[in-house]
């Protein structure tokens, strides 16, 4: 695995993390669709990554792809990393924090304008701050 900025110890991570984060973002695991608020959340802010705090989207770039999970259209500059995930028997383009590698989610290239693009994450990887 990669070196990141952010490191910590697994345990440092299970302390730190819910159950559920911790599945999704240290194990690669994927919650329920439709489980999240966070997909339904539609006012200004940011989402940044429950892992290290790192902001991740902002609100201006997210819309309702009807998956259940809260799609965004773009990330903020230089927060995502990706790489090929081939579980499941298929391939997919799997994006991470760039700061701690938090898995997120995955990238599609079905989204809308500007940039074709749904990074279809997983609300529990997120914590939202709405602007003031």
């Amino acid at each position: 695995m990669p070196e990141f900025p952010v490191q910590k110890t697994d345990e440092e991570w299970r302390k730190q993390l819910t159950p559920e984060q911790y599945q999704v973002l240290r194990q690669h695991a994927t919650e329920r669709p439709g489980s999240c608020a966070l997909d339904t959340e539609k006012r200004a802010g940011t989402f940044y990554c429950a892992g290290c705090g790192q902001e991740l989207f902002t609100n201006d770039a997210k819309f309702n792809s009807g998956t259940g999970w809260p799609s965004f259209f773009a990330p903020t500059a230089g927060s995502i990393g990706t790489t090929v995930d081939r579980s499941y028997g298929m391939s997919r383009t799997e994006v991470h924090c760039s700061q701690c590698g938090g898995h997120l989610g995955h990238v599609f290239p079905d989204g809308p304008p500007p940039t074709g693009q749904r990074y279809c994450i997983n609300g529990v990887a997120l914590n939202f701050v709405p602007k003031q």
